[in-house]
């Protein structure tokens, strides 16, 4: 894994001197001990109970064996209406035969025996409706594609895929652990965000990359760059008048969960959506310095800076219009919507649905903009200095062999 590398921070320049080390070491670990208290804090406490229409139903999955008419209204056949012999086989009633009823109509989707679907489960309906289709299984699949995934991780990465694969894993559970759950009681989901965020970045880059000075200084340029991103956003989102409440999961929560703050919600999506590409642009900008500095010994740091510039500056542009180009196909079905009612493209652009995930590809781009310059700078006053030392080294041991061979 990285952690093979946590010694030498490049086969050229050599491991990093003493005093520099101290000096990431207390840049690092006030941002451990404020992330170590913002998870303490901040930690749900699992004593929030919901109450809401539908939150007492119970769901399991199934397995499609027959489909047949279905009846409803004091078993009376309603026209139209299909239902399914189903084997439960998780949830309610669990390794029990039963009949759940499926959706019909012309937009229904098609339920075909063998299928795995996911039921719904209401006590109190009566019998033959107790059960019915909510969505199909889609576990299997995704399983399969989530194999694929890491193989081809471990294939291209090879020991150092086994760090990437684990800090996503990682990123995962501190996620459903902690982050939705405090958001959930109602702690401060900006505080939240940047505490999760925090912790991810902190873990995944030392487990992905080596515990080493490339990666501190990803970490510190991602740092920066969450910043502007946390303020920008809070400004451009209080100033445009940005409620949280657009679509039929916030209304739903807000009606589930008052607590929840749906601005902040907004703004901690924002934050935890543009962390995965800044550690990109970062621990490239970091990488290609230190391979820049290899090449060129004597280069200065203004020097390493303009040549890495050169490469962040396509790196961020194309990265830029990855995210943006992400947000926009969000809501490419609501852009459709608008067109369709021949909405003029301000008015369009202005609702809220759509204006939100302008804001967040423009701060998230902002937010790679200020990445690279910051994190290309202090690569650079880092590896310039490595050099120097090595070339300090080589001249010593150069002396000495010089005078030991006189004085023999």
């Amino acid at each position: 894994m990285g952690a093979g590398h946590s010694h030498v921070e490049h086969p050229s320049l050599g491991p990093a001197p003493r005093n520099l080390r101290v000096l990431m070491a207390a840049l690092v670990g006030p941002l451990v001990l404020a992330t170590l208290v913002g998870l303490v804090l901040l930690w749900p406490d699992g004593d929030l109970e919901l109450t809401a229409p539908g939150v007492d139903v119970q769901r399991g999955t199934a397995t499609v064996t027959e489909l047949v008419p279905c009846q409803l209204v004091g078993g009376k056949e309603v026209e139209g209406c299909q239902a399914a012999t189903i084997d439960v086989l998780s949830g309610p009633g669990e390794g029990d035969a039963s009949v759940a009823v499926l959706p019909y109509g012309e937009k229904a989707p098609q339920v075909d025996v063998g299928d795995r679907i996911i039921v719904s489960y209401t006590a109190g309906a009566p019998v033959g409706e107790q059960y019915a289709f909510q969505d199909f299984d889609r576990g299997p699949p995704l399983l399969t594609l989530t194999i694929l995934f890491a193989v081809g991780v471990l294939v291209l990465s090879r020991w150092r895929g086994i760090g990437a694969l684990a800090s996503l894993a990682y990123s995962l559970v501190l996620i459903v652990v902690f982050t939705l759950p405090a958001i959930m009681e109602g702690s401060s989901p900006l505080a939240v965000a940047v505490v999760t965020a925090s912790a991810i970045m902190l873990v995944t880059l030392y487990l992905s990359h080596g515990f080493n000075v490339r990666s501190t200084v990803a970490m510190l340029g991602t740092l920066v760059s969450l910043v502007v991103i946390g303020v920008l956003g809070w400004v451009f989102t209080t100033v445009g008048h940005f409620t949280g409440l657009v679509d039929e999961g916030s209304q739903y929560i807000s009606g589930v969960a008052g607590q929840v703050d749906l601005h902040g919600l907004l703004l901690a999506g924002l934050v935890i959506g543009a962390l995965g590409v800044l550690d990109d642009v970062t621990v490239t900008q970091t990488w290609a310095v230190w391979e820049l500095a290899d090449v060129d010994p004597d280069a200065s740091v203004r020097t390493l800076f303009g040549r890495a510039m050169r490469i962040g500056r396509s790196h961020a542009a194309s990265t830029v219009n990855t995210l943006v180009l992400a947000y926009v196909g969000a809501t490419l079905p609501l852009m459709l919507v608008f067109s369709a009612l021949s909405l003029p493209f301000g008015i369009a652009i202005s609702q809220e649905v759509v204006a939100q995930e302008v804001v967040r590809g423009l701060v998230g781009g902002l937010g790679i903009l200020a990445a690279v310059p910051v994190t290309t700078g202090i690569a650079a006053l880092i590896a310039a200095r490595l050099v120097t030392d090595r070339a300090a080294g080589r001249e010593t041991g150069r002396t000495t062999a010089g005078g030991g061979s006189h004085r023999a």
